[in-house]
Formats: C-alpha cells, structure tokens, sequence
C-alpha cells in the first residue's frame, strides 16, 4: 500500500503511534487495560465467594454466570444497531463503562446470591452497551492491512490488565488468609475496594478517545431508514456461515466460572490459582498481537481454527485431570487458544461487514454466543452437580461435553472456510472493508 493511502486509513484514530497501531487503539486499549485490572480483582473470584463464603450450589452459579454472559452479548446488538443508526460510538463506550465503574462496588455488600447476580447483570449490561461500539471504533481506527495486529494489541492490552489484577489479588488474598484454600469473606470484601479505583480512571481515559462514526457513500445515506429497519438482513453467506460456527462453539463454552472451581477441586488454593491465572494472562497477552499478526498474513479462519482446536484439547485435559499440577500446563494451553481466537474473531467481522453496518454486526455475532451462554452454563453447572438426567456425573463432565462439542465446532469452521463461498477463504476477503 502506498505511503499515502497508509496515511489516510490511520488519520481517523489520530495517526500512528510507534507502537504500530493508531492513537484511537491506543487509548482503547488503555481503557480496557484499567477496566481489567478492576475487573479481575473484584469478580474473577466471585464464584469462590459464591460457594466457598455463601455455600451457593454450582447449578445456581451456572445460572448467575449465564445469565450474566448472556445479557452482555444480548445487549450488544441494540447498542451496535443504535451506534450505527446514531452514526455515534463513543457516547455508548462512554456509558458501558460508566455503568460497569459504578456498579461493582455495591458487590462489598452481598450477603446472598441474588445480590451477586444483580450486580453481575447491571455490570454486563454495561458491558453489553459499550463492546460494539467500541468494537466498531477499533475496526474504524485501525489501517486495513493492519486490522488484525490492531485487535491483537487490544486483546494483549486488555489481558495485560488481567495480569496486573490478577497480581494485586494473589497479594491480597495471601495477606489476608494465607495459603488456605477456601476462599474468604474478608479478603473478598477487600479485594473489592481495591477495584474501584482503576474502574474510574478507565472512564477518564475514555474521554481522550476521538469520535469515529460509520462512513457512508451518498447512495448508503438515502437508504438509511430502510437499512436500520432491517437489523440483520444483507450481511452476506460468509459472516452468516461464521455465525454458525460461533454459535456452536459457545455451546462448548461455558462460563470459565467452571474451570476455577475445578482447579479448586484439584486441590489449589485461592492465592495459587490467582498465581495461575496471572500466569495465563500473561501468556495470553503475549499471543495475542502475535496470533493478530499472523492473522493479517494467513487469514483469520486459520488461526481461530487453531484456536478452537486447542479449546477442545485444553478441555479434555481438564476433564482427565487427577492433581493439581495438571492445573499450570492446562492454563497456559488455555491461555494460547484466547490468543489465538479472541481478537481474531472480532477482527474477522470487520473482514465480512461493511464499516456503515459493522456495529450491527458486533452486536449480532454477540447476540449468538450470548444466546448460548445461558444453557452452555446452566449445563455445565447440572451435570457437575449430577442432579437429573446426569446423576452419576461429577466435575470432569462438564469439560468432556465442552471439548466434544469445541471439537465439532472447529470442524464446522474448516468446513465454511474451505468450502466454495466460505467466510475469508483467502487472505484479506473483505467486502466493503477490541
């Protein structure tokens, strides 16, 4: 691409830093760096709070989680859908993460889980306001031959925060308890004043962000009105195909609630397994712009391929897992298929999708993972238990369903991609142009 042109796409995003992405991405990743920090310190462990503190039953956490995960990805499509129809994004980042900032703290008073859950979903509607905008943002900010990279550096800096978290909750919890492996009140409770404060800060830095709204030609902007009627319509056999594969694979993918209690069921403790997770997020945040890279070379489908592939080999491990050792080659395999997958997949969206419809976009690929969060979970939370149909099933049962059905899910996906028509079977595929 010539220089010019290179400059044209980053100027929206505020031009290119030295860190090869643009001002805009930057600044984005600075925010979700912050609001992860917050995140992982005050609810990463909050299933431990849940059963260890509140003696709540796993099939109650399935359902918290669930619900939780699937109000997210459910709100995104209205809040997509309006940051194209308003042509406007960051007022709705804005407010999603203001809603998430102000919510969490009011996690220091939970005394029973229905308080837990309505903290969860006010933090997930927050959640699910701001994701396609800022999604959309990313893709609007980043230069074409770069996408990729872009929202891999998003993810990095995104887990990165996860790290640092994740770092400041292994301090805590060790001086609060030590090494005793259920989790308690007093350390939680503590862990949640810690979170406020990176919380705001990210919504401070949110107001630094520029304003890139969906371009449109002339002839886009007469048929505005029919176009917003129509949410869902006209996306192509490509994304539609991906959306499919998705769908599948969040059946598989149960709330990552379930893969904390079972490395609490292998034996660690609270303050080791906030050392393993600190330890898959480091790794996850190093895969990341790498795998985005690689993305803009050999085609998104095969590095999210990759990915699912080692989500069902990560599983099975999980299942077939008989101490607690097991724990750290799992996560850090775990860590490489998020990598992998994660920014990937949201960059291979603005591959498939115009950038005038990409926040509807968004917020339909999230309606269909968020769609299948609530059963993937509940599941997951039943046959753990063994109630029902599943009275002999236990804590590996959950993992053996998640990896065949990851299993099949990656099959579905080779299949759309090498097949004639599928979504990005070559390299940069993308009709009409984290």
């Amino acid at each position: 691409m010539a220089r010019g042109e290179r400059s044209s796409a980053a100027e929206p995003g505020g031009g290119e830093t030295r860190l090869g992405v643009s001002r805009n991405v930057l600044l984005l990743g600075v925010v979700s760096l912050l609001t992860d920090v917050s995140s992982e310190i005050s609810v990463t462990f909050l299933p431990f709070f849940l059963a260890n503190v509140l003696g709540v039953k796993t099939a109650v956490i399935g359902l918290i989680e669930g619900v939780a995960e699937s109000t997210a990805s459910l709100t995104r499509l209205g809040s997509g859908w309006l940051s194209d129809r308003w042509r406007a994004r960051r007022a709705l980042v804005i407010m999603g993460y203001g809603l998430s900032a102000l919510s969490k703290p009011f996690l220091y008073f939970a005394n029973a889980w229905p308080t837990v859950l309505s903290v969860r979903f006010a933090d997930r509607v927050g959640k699910g306001v701001r994701t396609s905008p800022r999604d959309a943002l990313l893709a609007a900010s980043a230069a074409k031959e770069s996408r990729g990279f872009s929202f891999g550096f998003h993810r990095g800096a995104d887990t990165a925060g996860a790290f640092l978290g994740l770092s400041v909750v292994a301090l805590v919890i060790y001086l609060s308890q030590g090494w005793a492996a259920p989790l308690q009140e007093l350390a939680f409770r503590r862990l949640v004043l810690v979170a406020v404060v990176p919380g705001f800060l990210a919504v401070l830095v949110l107001l630094w962000v520029r304003e890139i709204g969906p371009r449109r030609s002339v002839a886009e902007q007469s048929r505005r009105r029919e176009a917003g009627a129509q949410v869902g319509r006209g996306y192509g056999r490509r994304f539609t195909l991906f959306l499919v594969a998705a769908g599948l694979f969040s059946l598989a993918n149960s709330s990552d609630a379930f893969v904390l209690l079972r490395t609490q069921n292998l034996g660690l403790s609270v303050a080791a397994i906030a050392l393993v997770l600190a330890g898959f997020n480091l790794v996850y945040s190093l895969v990341s712009p790498i795998a985005g890279r690689l993305s803009d070379r050999v085609g998104r489908p095969v590095m999210i391929e990759l990915g699912w592939g080692l989500y069902a080999v990560t599983y099975l491990g999980f299942a077939l897992a008989r101490s607690a050792w097991a724990v750290w080659p799992l996560f850090a395999l775990y860590a490489v298929y998020y990598g992998l997958a994660e920014g990937t997949a949201r960059a291979l969206v603005a591959d498939l999708v115009p950038d005038a419809r990409r926040g509807t976009a968004y917020g339909l690929y999230s309606t269909v993972v968020g769609v299948t969060a609530l059963p993937a979970s509940l599941l997951a939370g039943l046959v753990w238990q063994g109630v029902g149909a599943w009275p002999g099933w236990g804590p590996s049962a959950p993992f053996v369903l998640g990896s065949a059905l990851a299993g099949a899910a990656a099959v579905v996906l080779v299949t759309v991609t090498r097949g004639s028509g599928g979504p990005v079977a070559t390299k940069h595929a993308a009709p009409g142009g984290s």
